[in-house]
């Protein structure tokens, strides 16, 4: 999906969503929610850490 494909599905500007992309925007929950929900997956999908074998070795 394109950023604006999101935003208007989620109902959020453009400008917003990519803000978040590059790191300059931290979303709020209800955000994140409605990202979620205009992607189709779990808002807990968004937030959850990645699994240890995705990860770098921190020995």
């Amino acid at each position: 999906m394109t950023q604006e494909e999101i935003a208007a599905s989620a109902n959020i500007s453009q400008q917003y969503v990519s803000g978040l992309e590059r790191g300059q925007r931290n979303p709020t929950v209800v955000s994140l929610y409605k990202i979620a929900q205009a992607l189709g997956v779990s808002h807990m999908e968004l937030v959850r850490p990645q699994a240890s074998d995705e990860t770098p070795d921190r020995r």
